[in-house]
Formats: structure tokens, C-alpha cells, sequence
């Protein structure tokens, strides 16, 4: 199926279902009062999180979506049925947006999550809501109102914990082939890879994380050239990126020369993303004596002033391929673990609302035949007379 991360769609909430009309006619009650039913309520449409789904492709096809409406009241008081609701599936990763407003409705981040996005009508009311003292035969009913109705812009951003980027041809399609079992396209050409690929990488029993290749990068991408910088949004939900290397360019190019290319083009897209965590992965070192490809990986690191942890494999052949999956897991279960606990922080930084005071019933003191509640407690001193309350008993006339 092609990839599309981008799309829109309308969606209609269900219409409510009309107020009924309608009095009791029966054999001994000819006159019977007003006995129309309301009308049912219209079906809401939700947008879902379907972890199954990688793509937007079915939103080409159909792009309208309608929940079902309300049944209309009938007569005896019988309430109409309300409309089912409609549930449309997407990727996680989908951020819904107003196509007219461009306001962002939310963001579908994991399996199941539900979003409302169009509200369905409200049920007309019956006749028996408008009968009163002077109108006890009310000819009037209302209508359900139309469900809400709204233009939708979807974009897709893969949800991934590690990404991939380089140049054309430097090997993240065969990387990502070696360690998982996802199969893209591998040929000896530039541009291979036309849209993202996702992959479920096993480290160990219960261990994996997501990988996900985007089509190669070049100079100019960000006014266009190649394909452009569009796909790196992918990456953006991403903890790690792996900047693979050709140590053995076929246009002959400086190896140096292109990661800062690469990392040129990042920093167009996304400040933020060019900041983020980036390893140097330094492929294909089969194709040349282990000295050579030392003394250039050494040479570059220098030349770049690399700070960061580099890698040098050889995906083809899955040289290298394990200590650097370890490592990714091993970085990625450190940052889930960070984010777990900062969110448990956050939540028991959050101050219980204040228990609502009891209201103490003030103290009673009994002196003789009477009752004296304290000032303290009304702002004044208040006795009761139980001479006063009998008088007051006995002058009660009795039903």
C-alpha cells in the first residue's frame, strides 16, 4: 500500500431525531393528554488509534464520514433510539487539525486512544414538554438539530524511537532489513527509499524498540531538491537518531563534507531536531582493509570535532549490527524510564483539593426547661423556651 502521511476528510455528526406529536386516544379517554415521544440524540464521530495502521492511504478513497442519526419519537412516549456513533481508525502519531481554522483538535499518541471530532444533534423534544395550566393539548414539538459538521486535515507523523538519516544510498534501508524483519526496497540507486519505513526491533526477550527510515537527504533539500525535507517530521517523535556514513562515497565525495550536509539540512527543517541526541554510524566497512577504514573514521572525528558516540558497521554483512541495537535499546529504555519518572513527579507535585469542612452542630446546653446555643457558634446567644414551644403546640389546630 502507498504512503501517505497527509490528508483530509469531512465528518458529520448524526442528525438529532424529531419531537413527536401525538395524545392518548383510548376507549373511556377520549381526551387523553399530550403522550408524544422525544426524538433520539445523533451519533458522535471519534477518531481512533489503530496501532495496525502505518498510513493515510484509505483517506483517499473515502473521505466522507457521517454518524448515524436519531430515531424520531413515536406516540405512547416512546423516546426515538439514538444514532450509533462512528468510529474512524487511524495511526497513532495523527494530529487532527481544522482544515478552516487550522486549530489543532488534538493528537492520537498510542493503541485505542479515542478523540472526538464531530459532536452529534440534540433530540427534539415531545409535545408533553409544552403542556401547562392553559395549554393542556399543546400542538408544538421541536426538531433535532443538525449534527456538527467539519473539514478535517490529518498529518502523520510515524511513531518511532529511533530514525534514521544520510545520504542516498548509505545503507539505512539494509540496516533497517538486518535487524528487523521489515523488507524495503534495496537497490543500487539513489533514492530507493520514496517514503518512510517502519520497523519493530528485538533486542531480547520483552526488549524492542520502533526504527524508522526516511528517503535519503541532499544538499538543497529544504528548497526542494531530491525529495525534499517533508518526510523528517517523521523523526520528530523520535529519542535517537542514527546518522548512517558511507566511508566509501561511489561519487567520490567528502565523507566529512557530508554529514555536514546532512546535519545542514536538520537544522533547516528543525532547530530542535538538529539538537537532538545523533549517533555517527559509519557503514559498509567490508569494502576496504580494517586499517583504512580506522585511519578515516579517526581523520573524520577530528575534522568534525565529534563529541558524541560513533559506530562503524557493516549492515550487509551485519557486522557491528548487535553492540549497536544493545546500545540504542539500552538508550532508549534510559529515556523511558527518565520520562516515566518525571511524570510521576509532575503528577505528585499536583496538590489534593481541600477536604470540605464539616459543618459542627453547635454545642446545647439544657438549664431547666430551656436550651441556650453559645454566641460563639451564631454570633448570638439564642434560648428556646420549653414552655414557649408546648403554648405553641397546644394553639395548633389538629387536622
Amino acid at each position: 500500500m502507498k504512503f501517505v502521511d497527509e490528508a483530509k476528510i469531512l465528518v458529520e455528526g448524526g442528525k438529532g431525531g424529531n419531537g413527536c406529536i401525538s395524545f392518548l386516544r383510548l376507549k373511556y379517554m377520549p381526551f387523553g393528554g399530550p403522550d408524544g415521544g422525544d426524538g433520539g440524540d445523533g451519533g458522535c464521530v471519534w477518531a481512533v488509534a489503530d496501532v495496525n495502521l502505518n498510513t493515510l492511504a484509505d483517506f483517499r478513497y473515502t473521505r466522507r464520514f457521517r454518524a448515524q442519526a436519531g430515531v424520531n419519537g413515536q406516540g405512547s412516549n416512546c423516546t426515538g433510539a439514538a444514532g450509533d456513533d462512528l468510529e474512524i481508525r487511524m495511526p497513532p502519531g495523527t494530529r487532527i487539525f481544522d482544515a478552516g481554522t487550522e486549530e489543532l483538535i488534538g493528537e492520537l499518541t498510542h493503541d485505542g486512544q479515542r478523540l472526538k471530532v464531530a459532536q452529534g444533534g440534540h433530540r427534539g423534544l415531545g409535545n408533553p414538554h409544552f403542556k401547562s395550566s392553559v395549554n393542556r393539548t399543546p400542538y408544538k414539538a421541536t426538531k433535532g438539530t443538525p449534527g456538527e459538521e467539519r473539514e478535517l486535515r490529518l498529518e502523520l507523523s510515524l511513531m518511532a524511537d529511533v530514525g534514521l538519516l544520510g545520504m542516498p544510498n548509505a545503507g539505512k534501508s539494509t540496516l533497517l532489513s538486518s535487524v528487523s524483519a521489515a523488507r524495503p526496497k534495496i537497490a543500487d540507486y539513489p533514492f530507493t527509499t520514496l517514503y518512510p519505513q517502519p520497523g519493530v526491533v528485538a533486542a531480547g526477550p520483552g526488549r524492542s524498540f520502533v526504527m524508522v527510515d526516511i528517503p535519503g537527504l541532499i544538499e538543497g533539500a529544504a528548497d526542494g531538491a531530491g525529495l525534499g525535507i517533508r518526510f523528517l517530521k517523521h523523526l520528530q517523535r523520535t529519542r535517537l537518531m542514527l546518522h548512517l556514513i558511507d566511508v566509501l562515497p561511489p561519487d567520490g565525495s567528502d565523507v566529512s563534507a557530508n554529514i555536514r550536509t546532512i546535519n545542514a539540512e536538520l537544522k533547516a527543517f528543525s532547530d530542535e531536531l538538529a539538537q537532538r541526541e545523533q549517533w555517527l554510524v559509519f557503514n559498509k566497512i567490508d569494502v576496504m582493509p580494517e586499517a583504512e577504514w580506522q585511519a578515516l573514521v579517526k581523520q573524520v572525528l577530528k575534522k568534525l570535532r565529534w563529541k558524541g558516540r560513533w559506530f562503524a558497521i557493516s549492515a550487509a554483512a551485519r557486522a557491528g549490527c548487535d553492540e549497536l541495537v544493545e546500545a540504542a535499546m539500552q538508550w532508549v529504555e534510559t529515556r523511558v524510564r527518565e520520562q516515566e519518572q518525571a511524570a510521576a513527579a509532575a503528577a505528585a507535585a499536583v496538590p489534593e483539593p481541600p477536604k470540605p469542612k464539616s459543618r459542627r452542630r453547635a454545642p446545647v446546653t439544657r438549664r431547666d426547661d430551656s436550651e441556650e446555643v453559645p454566641s460563639k457558634d451564631l454570633g448570638r446567644g439564642v434560648t428556646r423556651s420549653t414552655q414557649t414551644r408546648r403554648k405553641a403546640a397546644a394553639k395548633r389546630p389538629l387536622d
